[in-house]
């Protein structure tokens, strides 16, 4: 049975009428005996990290108490993992995971912060590459998913499915899963917009000479000046349509980050040259939105098409880059905008729960 679950390090409200959430970090699970010691300090090391921060959401109503918490965990039937973009956090996301638990209340959701952001610090205010790109990221949550105990055991008769689900730069680190670690049927995932630059020359060079201009910034005489321009302008593109709550997030993230976090993990992106091998796509869904400025709508299919994808396994919906979040007081051109990202929401929570439904029939052998 999951130990850590009793020891959260603090409870939140939840904007969905009856979900629950708890929050958690590493080394305050460490230090209160729910993991081993010894394999978080391992984990962090090895990810250059200070720490990892993440939210779990489940459906019930009252307050579980924390000593009920572990079996409560333990008797899901999968779990959603959500992983933000850049300059991002758990907060991004808003109501979406109480929402999946909702509908699906044998599903918990974990909301994480990753790669440099939130309460997912590097050690090095000025982070080496290699750990800052989407593949890193993806590498330091799988050691984090094994290390909780979340993937069923080998022998285990109660199925488990881990539905991973990403945006932009997290939704680029699906791509780079390990398949050869995890069994048929044992997990999923959902990219939405994912900022996976390979097939797209252009893009690719505005993300290198973005993070350039803004990991210049205080370094030398008037380079204030660059990011006074710079920031303003990605976040007009970045978060075109979104709910102003998510634009509090990512300005709250921009503002208490240290520059060359900020400039290295959104150069990686134009700088990563690893492709990532194709073997079991069939439990990946990919959603790119129509309007979307910071991933290029046909250079991204191409890449889908090289990479095997079949065509009921993409989506093109009508939206920008945060086409699942929704601006309820927009007027205007942007109210058509808020309608069409409410569906594009629901059509996701869709999306996830089919995907799980098919991942558990799998693990059945139906």
């Amino acid at each position: 049975m999951l130990s850590w679950p009793q020891f959260p390090a603090g409870r939140e409200l939840t904007p969905e009428a009856g979900t629950q959430s708890a929050h958690y970090r590493l080394t305050d699970l460490a230090a209160r005996g729910g993991l081993p010691r010894g394999a978080v300090n391992a984990l962090l090391l090895d990810a250059e990290l200070v720490d990892y921060g993440w939210t779990v959401t489940w459906a019930g109503a009252g307050t579980t108490p924390d000593t009920d918490l572990p079996t409560l965990f333990d008797a899901a039937e999968g779990y959603v993992v959500f992983m933000h973009g850049w300059t991002g956090n758990r907060a991004i996301w808003e109501d979406l995971p109480a929402r999946i638990v909702s509908a699906s209340p044998k599903l918990i959701a974990l909301v994480v912060d990753h790669n440099g952001f939130g309460e997912t610090a590097f050690v090095d205010p000025d982070p080496r590459f290699e750990k800052c790109n989407p593949a890193a990221a993806m590498q330091a949550a799988e050691r984090w998913i094994t290390l909780l105990g979340l993937r069923r055991a080998a022998g285990e008769r109660q199925l488990k499915t881990i539905n991973f689900v990403g945006h932009s730069m997290g939704g680029a680190a699906l791509f780079f899963l390990d398949e050869t670690q995890w069994r048929v049927g044992e997990q999923t995932r959902t990219a939405l917009a994912p900022a996976l630059l390979l097939h797209d020359d252009l893009h690719r060079a505005f993300f290198d000479t973005l993070g350039l201009g803004i990991g210049l910034a205080g370094r030398i005489v008037g380079a204030d000046l660059i990011e006074h321009r710079v920031k303003p302008w990605i976040f007009d593109v970045l978060l075109e349509g979104a709910n102003p709550r998510v634009r509090e997030a990512h300005a709250h993230i921009y503002n208490t980050t240290p520059h060359d976090v900020i400039a290295k993990t959104l150069g990686a992106m134009g700088l990563l040259r690893q492709h990532p091998t194709p073997r079991r796509w069939e439990l990946m869904r990919v959603t790119l939105g129509n309007r979307d400025r910071l991933v290029g709508l046909v250079p991204m299919l191409a890449l889908l098409d090289e990479l095997q994808f079949d065509v009921d396994q993409l989506r093109v919906a009508l939206g920008t880059h945060y086409l699942f979040s929704v601006n309820d007081a927009a007027a205007g051109p942007q109210a058509n905008l808020a309608r069409t990202h409410a569906q594009n929401r629901a059509l996701i929570i869709g999306d996830v729960l089919a995907l799980h439904q098919l991942a558990m029939n799998q693990q059945r052998g139906i």
